[in-house]
């Protein structure tokens, strides 16, 4: 990863983490902790890989999270935020934690 994509993906790990926490009212989406976010080189796709506290609802919860990713991207582009393009969000479950 170049160190432009790192910088703009630990940005939206930062933003996003904090439209969760204060801005979706929903309960099961308001305990997911993104834990890191992969941007593609042409920045039009960023996969967020992300882990909640309840795991047994955790494909409803991804679910949710990508029917919720319009109002994440709107949220994001009222930031002012240094990128021209907001990337398309993918949220996938992180595994790695669990098989670490």
């Amino acid at each position: 990863m170049s160190l432009k994509t790192e910088r703009i993906a630990n940005m939206l790990v930062r933003e996003i983490s904090d439209i969760l926490q204060n801005e979706v009212y929903d309960k099961d989406i308001r305990f997911v902790t993104i834990t890191a976010i992969k941007v593609d080189t042409d920045l039009s796709l960023a996969q967020v890989y992300c882990t909640m506290f309840n795991k047994e609802n955790k494909d409803k919860c991804i679910k949710e999270l990508n029917q919720a990713k319009g109002f994440i991207k709107t949220e994001l582009a009222k930031r002012k935020l240094e990128i021209r393009k907001i990337p398309d969000l993918r949220f996938i479950y992180d595994e790695s934690i669990e098989y670490g």
